[in-house]
């Protein structure tokens, strides 16, 4: 298994798309998606986005329902053959609500020359973190 990078090229590409993300600025955020990325919600019961457009309509339809939506970066880790993994704090306060709600998530980011070509969300994040070390062998 390859060892955690400490270049932080890909982190920081990460970074740089979670916190657009959390600004909602979708072109920003999908720059660096591939035409035909994937965007795999199943572990969290959301189903699986084939294409940008269906990446931009999940995203923008799942915001919709909250006044108040944000993506806190816990950790993110480049584990090698272009594998990242993101631990990210993601909640808000739901439309027509007083109170907060929030998850912790696993989002394993998958790269192929340069672009996103898919990620995989987890509700359970030991789950994600051994997901992204498994992905990392096979794509070894």
């Amino acid at each position: 298994m390859s060892e955690e990078s400490t270049t932080p090229a890909l982190v920081e590409r990460v970074r740089g798309l979670l916190e657009a993300a959390s600004r909602q600025e979708w072109d920003a955020t999908l720059r660096s998606w591939a035409p035909g990325a994937v965007w795999d919600g199943f572990h969290q019961g959301v189903g699986k986005f084939e294409g940008v457009s269906a990446i931009r309509g999940l995203w923008t339809e799942w915001t919709g329902a909250y006044d108040e939506w944000r993506i806190e970066i816990e950790e993110i880790l480049e584990l090698g053959n272009g594998v990242v993994l993101a631990m990210v704090l993601q909640g808000g306060r739901p439309v027509h609500s007083v109170g907060h709600v929030q998850a912790d998530d696993a989002w394993v980011y998958e790269w192929a020359d340069g672009m996103v070509v898919r990620v995989t969300a987890y509700s359970d994040q030991d789950e994600g973190r051994a997901a992204a070390r498994r992905l990392v062998e096979e794509r070894g």
